[in-house]
C-alpha cells in the first residue's frame, strides 16, 4: 500500500464498512481516525452480518493491528459492548486492538446534552450519540482525554472543568447532576479500557516507515465534513481524507492512494440540503430495497439521484485517487435512471448561482440481477454504461463496484494500489 484512505465521498452511509473490510485483506493495520460511535459500518461475510460503529472494519482480517486514533470520541461503554461481542463471536481482539490514550472521552452528560438539543426547532438531526459536546470540549480545551483513566484523582479538575460548564449552561435539565456519577463511570471506563490504551501515533508512524501496508478507515462522508460539507447540517470532525492526517498523526507525504467512496445514487439521514431527493414511491421502492435504515439510529434515510458536482467537488478536496461505487444492484429493474451533471450551467461546482438550478441526463436501466456479476463485462451494457459516465464526469477511474452486501459480491476493475 502503504498508507491508503478510505473515505465517503456523500452524506455517510456509502458503504465504508465493506471496501475497508475488503481491502484489509492485505493490510497489516487498519487505522480509524475520526468520529465515534455516530458512524455505523455493516460487515456482511459469508452472510453472517457484522456491526461496528467504533472498532475499524478490519478487525475480521486476524492478521490486521486495528488502530482507534487520537481523531476519534469514544464512547466506553459501546466499545466495551463491541469488545465483548466481537469475543463471544470468537473474533481476536486482544492483543490486536490497540486505543489512543489522547483519543477524546464521551461522558454520560454529553449524550444528555446531545439529545436535549434535539428536541428543539434548530435541530441538526445528529444521532445524539454525545460527538458534538465531547469535541466542543476538545476545543475549548476542557474535555477529557482517555489517558485521564489511568489517574482519576489526577484528572479531578479537568472532569468538575467539563462537567461545572454543561451542569451550569443546561441547569436542572440533566439527570444525573452529580460528580460522584461521573466518577463512577470512570472508574467503570478504566476497568474496560486501560488494557488497550497507548500511543497509536508513535505506532501508525512506525508501521509506515516499516512500508506495512497501513488502511486508513473514514467516518461519515465528506458532504458533512466540519470544514466542507453543508454547513449547518455537518458532523464536528474532520471528515475528508486529510483528517486522517491530523486524526493519526501522520505527514501528508506518508498518504500514497486514496480510494474515495459513493453508492450508484444518494442518500443522506438527518437535517439539511439534499438537491436531488426523491419523495415519491420510487424514494420509497429504493429505500426499501436498499435497506436505506440507519445501522446506528434505524431511521429512515433520504434517498435521491446521484448528484455528479457534489461529488466532483468530494473527489477534488480528498485527492482522490480511484472510486468505488457501491449498491449498483439496488438501482436493477428502473427502466431509467436520472443523473444530476448541471450541464450547461458553466460550472463543474454548485455554486450559489446554480443550487436551485439542476440538470439530469436521463440513462437507460436495466432489468438484470448484478449479483452474480464477477467482473465488469458480466454487466448488462447499461449498467456498465452507467459506471463509465460516471468514471468520465469525475475523471478518477473506478476500481472497485459493489454489487451485493456480502464481501463476496464485489468486482474488481483495477489495482488501486497502482
Amino acid at each position: 500500500m502503504p498508507g491508503l484512505i478510505v473515505v465517503g465521498l456523500q452524506f455517510g452511509d456509502e458503504g465504508k464498512g465493506k471496501v475497508v473490510d475488503y481491502y484489509a485483506e492485505n493490510a497489516d493495520m487498519v487505522v480509524r481516525y475520526a468520529g465515534g460511535a455516530n458512524a455505523g459500518h455493516t460487515l456482511v461475510v459469508n452472510g453472517k452480518k457484522t456491526i461496528l460503529r467504533l472498532i475499524p472494519s478490519g478487525i475480521l482480517n486476524p492478521n490486521a493491528v486495528c488502530v482507534m486514533a487520537q481523531g476519534m470520541a469514544i464512547d466506553p461503554l459501546v466499545l466495551a459492548s463491541e469488545i465483548k461481542a466481537l469475543r463471544e463471536a470468537d473474533i481476536k481482539v486482544d492483543g490486536r486492538l490497540f486505543l489512543s490514550d489522547k483519543a477524546s472521552l464521551i461522558m454520560p452528560y454529553h449524550l444528555e446534552i446531545d439529545q436535549l438539543r434535539e428536541r428543539g426547532s434548530n435541530k441538526l438531526g445528529t444521532t445524539k450519540k454525545g460527538i458534538g459536546p465531547t469535541y466542543e470540549d476538545k476545543v475549548s480545551r476542557r474535555g477529557l482525554r482517555l489517558e485521564a483513566l489511568r489517574d482519576i484523582d489526577k484528572a479531578w479538575d479537568q472532569l468538575w472543568n467539563s462537567f461545572y460548564y454543561w451542569t451550569t449552561a443546561y441547569k436542572g435539565q440533566l439527570n444525573n447532576p452529580l460528580m460522584s456519577t461521573q466518577r463512577m463511570y470512570m472508574s467503570e471506563a478504566a476497568d474496560a479500557l486501560l488494557p488497550f490504551l497507548t500511543d497509536t501515533t508513535t505506532m501508525v508512524n512506525a508501521a509506515l516507515k516499516n512500508r506495512q501496508n497501513v488502511l486508513f478507515e473514514g467516518a461519515q462522508g465528506t458532504m458533512l465534513d466540519i470544514d466542507h460539507g453543508t454547513y449547518p447540517y455537518v458532523t464536528s470532525s474532520s471528515a475528508i481524507a486529510g483528517g486522517a492526517c491530523t486524526g493519526a498523526g501522520v505527514g501528508p507525504t506518508r498518504i500514497n492512494k486514496v480510494i474515495g467512496i459513493t453508492k450508484a445514487y444518494t442518500t443522506r439521514v438527518g437535517e439539511g440540503p439534499f438537491d436531488t431527493e426523491l419523495t415519491d414511491e420510487l424514494a420509497d421502492q429504493i429505500r426499501t430495497k436498499g435497506h436505506e435504515f440507519g445501522s446506528v439510529t434505524g431511521r429512515p434515510r433520504r434517498v435521491g439521484w446521484l448528484d455528479l458536482l457534489d461529488l466532483k467537488y468530494a473527489c477534488m478536496v480528498n485527492g482522490t485517487t480511484a472510486l468505488a461505487i457501491t449498491k449498483l444492484d439496488i438501482l436493477s429493474g428502473l427502466p431509467s435512471i436520472l443523473i444530476c451533471n448541471n450541464k450547461g450551467i458553466g460550472t463543474d461546482f454548485k455554486t450559489d448561482e446554480t443550487q436551485d438550478v439542476r440538470t439530469y441526463e436521463t440513462l437507460p436501466g436495466w432489468e438484470e440481477d448484478l449479483t452474480h456479476a464477477k467482473k465488469f463485462s458480466d454487466l448488462p451494457k447499461n449498467a456498465q454504461r452507467y459506471v463509465e459516465y460516471i468514471e468520465s464526469f469525475l475523471e478518477t477511474p473506478v476500481c472497485l463496484i459493489s454489487v451485493g452486501a456480502d464481501r463476496n459480491n464485489t468486482i474488481i476493475t483495477r489495482d488501486a494500489f497502482v
